[in-house]
Formats: structure tokens, C-alpha cells, sequence
């Protein structure tokens, strides 16, 4: 009995000496976009190593199955001298000493808990549960209470921090019960305790160009007691120290509660790229504690680099070749019809040469396929048409002044969607197998992804091509490029078909035809879009071959269908006056594109004989009513002739 009774207080008391942290604060939800929320952690001691604790988050929606979706391992962080640590995002004041990214914490009915263990006890998916449970907190924003997951964690409360965007916490009494107020991180809930000084870092701007000069102040919340020295760091990534000069090791005088210093950014002959600075604390003693931090600014590189070739709304043709291997479309020379739509299919869908990226992978594809030809450190937006800084790629739910990936063909009218790795950008030489049967590939192809503005990409949504063109008053140089991402996935995936209309409902298939068609038409393929083939190709080891050789569109959805294909005899692009004729040779109907001025038009017989004279001032066709044969088409512009050979079959 005497054994007993010693194993049973040796038991309890190695529960008790694990009970020696709690959830002291949370605030699961803030007003505007969320971003300051946070979860406070109380030690018993202060300054208390928490290795071997991890938080977990659980889901109290009838889809989450109160089961877990985020965890925080607590490994290598220490509570501070009140025995606190604040988890939170950047957006929270003062600094936490735990980031997480912001919007991360749902707003209930859920639920939190520490535990002993590690991240990887809890897998995304699972069940709340008391095995190795300290502390718990059911919480919700004016939602009904959630038993079940209350029941699971041994709750028998389910606190309201108030309704939508509230200014509340939920905050801990010393006797374990829970009260709402005024939102107090990094303070205790009664008021006692060391109360810390914190230190803001700001800038007047947060832009800056190579050879700039600006401040950097350091203000603390109350004058300092004593000097107070501390060091702070500029670098991110590719910016460090030969970036710039000034001092980085500063001192606060006693007495005083600011310090400035003077920071010079050296303006190099490097294209390094625009490039975000990141000001950071290195070190601060208590009771002095960041109340910002991380505080990212933007230093744009004077050394972009400009290509040689124009943007959509300033086409070029014939600067940029195809990389193309050679023969790569010989396989489809004499097919036609459905025919010919497999055997291009087997091109570019092949499983032993295509490969497939990540979702995430598309972003650096996207930086380098999109990129302005005017400034090397932008991409170029669809529909918008103009360029913005590759740094502005949307990382947070706000997309104002951002840019993300559109999907031509949308994923809900496709049925393609993300997974899990999706979310790794791997590099270039990491890849999916893929086939023409890899239909959720099509989420990642970036054939059909382009650089989009944000908000635009919203107003957008699902749309159909037709239903929607574009935003008011923009010229419209992205439509052509956009139908022949679509008609490339159409014979890319199974499952997929353009066709006339907007059918709506049905999944797999995209309208409007006679719009992609028209788009097509009037906006042929420039240096722009075949640069972008080309990067694509180096990532995905297949071509969009509507770029390559765009009357094939004619042929599978156009006025060319159930025509003999062959390979054009004249589809380089003529130097001189910039022009493409195609199809050749043609059942009659003859497509003139890159006319960038007014253009004299003459037809000849192959003995000399005209038989057609006209003008065009801008991307058209002609209607060669002729019998069979070879004719002379001859074009002039400003000064400058050009004739070809054009067949009529």
C-alpha cells in the first residue's frame, strides 16, 4: 500500500510538473483583414525553455471535423521575464516572439491546445484529443457552442471574444476562468509584472532607388534609464552589407528615447534586381522589446535590363526565333481532322519527354515567361497590360497592387485544382510524370498562366472569353495570346473542348469559339508570345504549337477542318514589313498579320498577270478566289516590297 501510495505522488507530481504553461491570451479575430491576431502563452516560471510543447489549432467546422489544421512547435522559444510568449504575425504590436503567417487563426467555434510532443504528433486532420493534453481553450465569435469538440478536450466552456471584426481578446484570470477584454499582449492580464519598453523602427518612405539616402529612426515608448546599444541588420536574401553604408550598431542615451541613423545605398552598374531590405533587431536585453519589426523596404535597381523585342501592345515579330527542336511537327504532315488533333496531342503530351511543375513552380515560370520586355524586374499583366514589380506577387488575402496567376481556361470550368505539393515550389529539375490524361496538371501548366493584376483577376472570376474582354478602354493586345493558351489545352488534357456559346454548367468545356477564334486572328503571335514558348518549353519540355505554327488552329477548329496538313511553306514572318501569311498553301482564305502601317496588297498570276490589287492598315485576310495553282503575293509599305509564293490547293 506504502508503494502504492509513493507511485501515485510521483505520478501527480509529474503531471503538475508539466502543467507550468497555459493560454493566457487569444485573439482569434481583429478588424479590417485579420492580420493582428495572436495567441499568448504563460509560464508558471519566468524565462522558461518550452522544447518539447506544441500548439495546436482544431477546426470546429462541420468540414473540419474538430480535427487539427495548424500546429506550432514550441522547440528553442523561452518566455520572457513575465513568464509570456506572444505568437502572432508581423502585423502585431509589439513584435511577437513566435511569427506565424497572419490569418491563420479561425475565428470559431474552435478550439486550441498545448501538448506534449512535437508537430508531427498532430498530422493536419487530426481528432482533438486529451492524450498528452496541458491546457485547452474552445472559443467561437458569437457562434453556437461545439460540444463535441468540447467533450473531446475536456471543456465544459466555449468562449465568445464578441461578434465579426470585434476589438476583443479572450483573456486568462489567475483562478483559470477566462474574461473579454481590451487586447494585452505581451502584458499580464492583471496588470502586474515588469512592464517592457518597446522600440518602433520607421522610415519616411518605403521605397527607395539605388544611391538614395534615408533614415532610419529608433524610438522607444518611454525614455531609457540607462544607454541602451543594440544592433540591427538590413539584410534579405541578395541584399547584405555591399549593398549599402552606415551604422548598424546603435545606443539609445539614458535619459533619452530615440536614435537616427543615416543609411547610403550604393548605386551599382549590376542588373541584381529590385531587392527588399529587411530592418531587424539582432539583439535587445529586456525590459526592451521590439514593437516592430522586420520592417520590409523596397530599393529599386536602376540597372534593368530592356529586350530587344516589344510588349503586346507594342508587337514585334521576327526578333525572337523558335527553339523548337527540328522536326518536331513532321509527325503531323499529311493528317487532318481528328487525325491530325491526336497526333498533336502526341506531341505535346507525350509522358516520356512532357513534364509537369507545381502550382508554386509557375511563379518563378511566370517571372520569367511574363517578363516586361521594357524592365527586367517586372512581369507584364494581362488584361491590364502594363507591368508590375515581380516583388508585388500576392502573398496575403489583400490583392491591391499585387499580381497572381490567372488561369486562362478557368479551374472550375476545367475541373483541375491544387494538392497539397502544389504548394512547393521545387525548382526546374523536379517534376511530375505527366499525359494527356493528367487533367489536374492543367492547374499548373503555364501554357495557359499568366501574370494577372489581383483585381482584376477577381473581376475576371470564371468568365468566358466573350462574356468577358477585357477592362474598359484597354487596347486588348492580350487576347490573342490568351485564346491560343485555351485552344492549347484543349489538345493538351483530355476532357477538354472549346465550343460555341457559354456553357454553363458543364464542366471540361469553354466558349466562346467564334470569339477565340476572331482573337486569334486579329492578334497573331509575336516576339512577346514566342519568347514566352520558348521559356515555357525550357520548364515544361513541351510547345504551345498554335505559337509555333498558328493556322493549325484553322485546321482543327477553323475554316481549314478536314483539310490535308502540311507544315507552311512561307509562315516565317517577313522582315521587313513585319508580316506573317498563313495558312500556305490555302484553300483560299488567307490571313495577313503584323501590319503596323498602311499596306498595298497585289496579287499576280505566277506568269505576271495581276489579279487582285487592294490595301489593308491593319491585321486582316484576303479571299484568293482562284483556281488551284501558285501565286505571287506582293506587299508594300513605307518604301519597303516584299512578294511570296503562296499555293491554292
Amino acid at each position: 500500500m506504502k508503494q502504492l501510495i509513493t507511485f501515485l505522488s510521483f505520478l501527480i507530481l509529474g503531471q503538475l510538473s508539466y502543467a507550468q504553461i497555459v493560454i493566457n491570451e487569444l485573439d482569434c479575430d481583429s478588424p479590417g483583414i485579420d492580420d493582428k491576431e495572436f495567441i499568448e502563452l504563460k509560464s508558471d516560471t519566468p524565462n522558461m525553455p518550452l522544447d518539447g510543447y506544441v500548439v495546436v489549432l482544431f477546426n470546429g467546422s462541420s468540414s473540419g471535423n474538430d480535427s487539427s489544421y495548424f500546429t506550432i512547435d514550441l522547440d528553442g522559444f523561452t518566455t520572457d521575464d513575465n513568464g509570456l510568449l506572444l505568437i502572432g504575425s508581423d502585423a502585431v504590436s509589439p513584435f511577437p516572439q513566435l511569427l506565424i503567417a497572419a490569418n491563420v487563426i479561425q475565428n470559431g467555434a474552435d478550439a486550441l491546445g498545448i501538448y506534449l510532443g512535437s508537430d508531427t504528433d498532430f498530422p493536419e486532420g487530426t481528432e482533438a484529443t486529451q492524450t498528452n493534453l496541458i491546457d485547452a481553450l474552445a472559443y467561437d465569435t458569437s457562434d453556437s457552442d461545439d460540444t463535441a469538440l468540447m467533450a473531446l478536450l475536456g471543456l465544459t466552456e466555449q468562449i465568445n471574444e464578441g461578434s465579426a471584426n470585434n476589438t476583443n481578446s479572450i483573456q486568462r484570470n489567475n483562478d483559470g476562468s477566462y474574461f473579454v477584454g481590451t487586447p494585452t499582449p505581451r502584458l499580464l492580464n492583471d496588470g502586474a509584472g515588469v512592464i517592457f519598453n518597446a522600440i518602433s523602427i520607421a522610415t519616411a518612405e518605403s521605397q527607395y532607388n539605388e544611391g538614395d539616402v534615408f533614415d532610419i529612426v529608433f524610438t522607444a515608448q518611454q525614455n531609457v534609464t540607462e544607454d541602451v546599444t543594440f544592433t540591427f541588420t538590413l539584410d534579405n536574401y541578395g541584399f547584405d552589407a555591399s549593398d549599402f553604408t552606415g551604422n548598424t550598431t546603435l545606443t539609445i542615451p539614458s535619459g533619452q528615447n530615440t536614435v537616427t541613423t543615416t543609411i547610403t545605398l550604393i548605386d551599382d552598374s549590376l542588373d541584381e534586381g529590385d531587392e527588399e531590405p529587411i530592418v531587424k533587431f539582432v539583439n535587445l536585453d529586456w525590459p526592451y522589446i521590439p514593437n516592430n519589426n522586420f520592417l520590409k523596404l523596397r530599393v529599386i535597381d536602376n540597372d534593368f535590363t530592356v529586350a530587344p523585342f516589344g510588349t503586346p501592345l507594342n508587337s514585334t515579330y521576327g526578333i525572337v526565333s523558335s527553339t523548337q527542336p527540328s522536326g518536331y511537327y513532321n509527325s503531323l504532315d499529311g493528317l487532318e481532322d481528328v487525325v491530325l488533333r491526336q497526333a498533336l496531342q502526341d506531341i505535346i503530351a507525350d509522358p516520356n519527354v512532357v513534364r509537369a511543375q507545381t502550382y508554386n513552380d509557375c511563379i518563378d515560370i511566370l517571372k520569367e515567361a511574363d517578363q516586361n520586355p521594357e524592365n527586367s524586374n517586372e512581369v507584364w499583366l494581362v488584361y491590364l497590360e502594363q507591368g508590375r514589380a515581380k516583388l508585388d506577387f500576392q502573398l496575403t488575402s489583400v490583392n491591391t497592387g499585387t499580381w497572381n496567376r490567372e488561369h486562362t481556361f478557368p479551374r472550375s470550368r476545367a475541373g483541375y485544382y491544387s494538392i497539397e505539393e502544389d504548394e512547393i515550389a521545387d525548382g526546374i529539375d523536379v517534376f511530375w510524370e505527366t499525359k494527356a490524361d493528367s487533367l489536374r496538371h492543367g492547374n499548373s501548366d503555364a501554357h495557359a498562366l499568366r501574370a494577372v493584376d489581383g483585381p482584376e483577376n477577381s473581376s475576371r472570376g470564371n468568365q468566358f472569353y466573350g462574356e468577358y474582354n477585357g477592362p474598359t478602354g484597354v487596347p486588348g493586345g492580350f487576347r490573342g495570346d490568351v485564346a491560343r493558351g485555351v485552344f492549347y489545352l484543349a489538345v493538351r488534357y483530355n476532357g477538354l473542348e472549346i465550343v460555341n456559346g457559354f456553357p454553363e454548367g458543364l464542366v471540361g468545356q469553354f466558349g466562346d469559339l467564334q470569339t477565340l477564334l476572331e482573337w486569334h486572328r486579329n492578334d497573331p503571335p509575336d516576339d512577346y508570345e514566342m519568347n514566352r514558348n520558348n521559356v515555357v518549353y525550357n520548364w515544361q519540355f513541351n510547345r504551345n504549337p498554335f505559337i509555333d505554327q498558328p493556322d493549325l488552329i484553322e485546321y482543327i477548329w477553323g475554316d481549314m477542318i478536314g483539310e490535308t496538313w502540311e507544315q507552311n511553306l512561307s509562315i516565317e514572318e517577313v522582315q521587313e514589313l513585319k508580316v506573317s501569311l498563313y495558312p500556305n498553301p490555302t484553300s483560299g482564305k488567307l490571313f495577313i498579320n503584323g501590319i503596323v502601317a498602311e499596306t498595298a496588297v497585289e496579287v499576280f498570276s505566277i506568269d505576271g498577270r495581276q489579279l487582285m490589287k487592294t490595301s489593308i492598315n491593319g491585321n486582316g485576310q484576303l479571299d484568293l478566289n482562284f483556281t488551284s495553282g501558285m501565286y505571287l503575293v506582293k506587299l508594300t509599305s513605307e518604301g519597303k516590297s516584299v512578294v511570296k509564293k503562296v499555293i491554292i490547293k
